[in-house]
């Protein structure tokens, strides 16, 4: 029997075609054999065509040199190359012109009369390719020729893959917590009915995930950004605990029953005021005490009847305190909001004095608030709380994705002008102006007031009766634009406020987060505006590296630069600074030597 490389071997042999019709009945013969036989044993075999035909290919360059007029040798060149079945081979070996080379291996699939015996000398080609590419390390890109590998084994790879596929998102995929009610809990009926008059049903996150443990007693130290619905999650547990658990005694004035400490005078006031709105349907009383307003007004407040819950700022309530006018002794509640503020703004020193004078920790329930968990936060937790269940609710979006952010690359002398057309564009109907000192926002204030424009002012050095007056004004739409310090601004809770502005950049990021949530609350949508100029351009990063994404930056546009009008009317806003007078934090107040000292049980 002489094989395919005997013939190459002998080209100009005068009996071509008696031997081509002998090896073609030993190679269907073969064939018959191969099918019962594993391709792999089928490979070993020394004397089988369908054997050399791969391992031809490796030798292929040296025959092609050497027979390159030979008929035969285009037909060694296919078998590897297209995965064709057997029955190719001996239907090329018949066809002597190398111009018929190509259709004679196209006519091999319509002859083949039995679909095993054409499918499965296929199959163990296909498993000698894949043996050879592997030797030389390119099964990736040999096991390609499209035409049998896609119905044999390109096709389970790619069912693998896309089976594969929707595992993966499966395990990120997180579903929203369910919503819990506010009926879910056993709150007592006169604050349920206020919850249902307010038209609260469902809690936020810090709500439902702090209510469960403070309804019970535990205390809880919280990680929630301001706008989350920490403070009704405080002030419901307060209000809850004193309906359940009234007192029968006698009560005595200025001894309540509990104590909630914010760091600024709108978010006392704020507070106090979302505490009577839950205590309408009680006779439980809140009492606000803050600084720069009369403290003989406050003090008749006190000395009214009996007080069960004071909201106030640490400076004021010192003041109550060193005058015997406050008792905090028969405390059971109490709270500190903003912790982290509290720190920024020099008052733990005070807090810390305030703290000790309320009953032990094991004999009150403490709630801590704050918009972060540094060390110093956690070192007062540990000492002011008693095995405190901590709560950290990540804010639902650092910047929320109903503000739209943008920052404008602008000069410092063209800064008001910008101010000014953007304040004047249409959709700007309520805005927040921040910077960062006083006489900054004072000066921006009177400017816009000069131009025409209703705008209020908000920073430490205005009057409380003013400050109060210009937030009122300001929710119900006299004025236009509130200008404002980040330490008078923050916690404010004003509804459809359309485009908050940062005149100047913030110096901590933290400080840019409270800003513009401002705007876009309560699902509305809202507008972030930030002038970033040479002087302050280098805070960019470290409030894009807080807010996790990167800020758009572009150059306002000519016409937002032009010159604002001439001033048309008087200056109004004029530094109103002073020392701390009669009433202030720090000194005496008038007349306030004559209270009596509260009885000490």
């Amino acid at each position: 029997m002489q094989t395919k490389d005997s013939d190459q071997s002998n080209p100009d042999a005068p009996n071509q075609e008696a031997e081509d019709q002998v090896n073609q009945e030993q190679q269907d013969q073969t064939q018959n054999k191969q099918e019962q036989q594993d391709p792999e044993q089928a490979g070993q075999e020394p004397h089988n065509s369908e054997q050399e035909a791969p391992s031809q290919q490796s030798q292929q360059a040296a025959p092609q040199l050497q027979n390159a007029s030979e008929p035969e040798q285009p037909a060694d060149e296919h078998p590897v190359e297209d995965s064709q079945s057997a029955e190719a081979a001996s239907v090329e070996s018949d066809n002597s012109p190398v111009a018929e080379q190509q259709p004679a291996a196209d006519q091999k699939e319509e002859p083949a009369p039995e679909p095993e015996t054409a499918q499965e000398p296929a199959t163990e080609l296909d498993q000698q390719q894949k043996s050879v590419a592997e030797s030389e390390g390119m099964l990736a890109t040999t096991a390609q020729p499209v035409t049998d590998e896609e119905s044999g084994e390109g096709q389970p790879d790619s069912e693998s893959t896309e089976s594969d596929a929707p595992t993966t998102p499966e395990a990120p995929a997180k579903q929203p917590a369910p919503k819990v009610q506010f009926s879910s809990f056993d709150l007592a009926e006169p604050l349920a009915k206020a919850i249902s008059d307010l038209g609260f049903e469902y809690c936020t996150p810090i709500q439902a995930q702090s209510l469960r443990y403070t309804l019970v007693g535990y205390d809880v130290t919280g990680k929630a950004q301001t706008g989350t619905g920490k403070t009704a999650a405080f002030l419901i547990t307060l209000i809850n605990d004193m309906l359940k658990n009234p007192i029968t005694e006698q009560r005595y004035a200025g001894e309540p029953r509990a104590l909630v400490l914010a760091p600024t005078r709108e978010l006392v006031i704020q507070i106090a005021n979302d505490a009577t709105d839950l205590c309408k349907h009680s006779d439980l009383r809140v009492v606000t005490l803050v600084g720069g307003e009369d403290y003989q007004k406050q003090l008749r407040a006190v000395d009214k009847r009996p007080v069960d819950i004071v909201v106030a700022t640490p400076g004021r309530l010192i003041d109550f305190l060193q005058n015997e006018h406050l008792y905090l002794g028969l405390v059971e509640l109490l709270v500190i909001d903003e912790a982290d503020r509290m720190l920024d703004m020099g008052f733990i020193p005070q807090v810390r004095n305030i703290v000790a004078r309320t009953p032990h920790k094991d004999c009150r329930q403490t709630l801590l608030f704050s918009a972060t968990f540094t060390p110093e936060i956690l070192e007062l937790t540990s000492r002011w709380a008693m095995d405190p269940v901590m709560i950290e609710i990540e804010p639902e979006r650092v910047a929320t994705d109903t503000v739209e952010q943008i920052v404008y690359l602008v000069t410092s002398d063209d800064k008001y002008k910008l101010l000014y057309n953007l304040i004047g564009l249409q959709g700007s109907e309520k805005v927040i102006v921040f910077s960062n000192r006083r006489d900054q926002v004072r000066k921006l204030a009177d400017n816009l007031h000069r131009n025409g424009v209703s705008c209020g002012l908000l920073s430490g050095e205005i009057a409380q009766k003013k400050r109060v007056k210009t937030l009122e004004d300001f929710r119900e739409g006299k004025l236009k634009v509130l200008v404002a310090t980040d330490v008078a601004g923050r916690g404010l809770h004003i509804d459809d406020v359309t485009h908050v502005i940062n005149y100047t950049l913030p110096e901590e990021a933290e400080d840019y987060v409270h800003r513009i949530g401002r705007t876009g609350r309560a699902g509305a949508t809202g507008t972030s505006i930030s002038f970033a100029c040479e002087e302050d351009s280098f805070l960019l990063p470290n409030i894009e590296s807080k807010l996790g994404q990167k800020l758009p930056c572009v150059h306002p546009d000519s016409r937002l630069l032009t010159d604002p009008p001439a001033f048309t009317r008087e200056s109004k806003f004029k530094d109103e600074s002073k020392p701390a007078g009669r009433g202030g934090r720090g000194g005496k107040p008038s007349g306030g030597g004559g209270g009596r000292p509260r009885p000490r049980r």
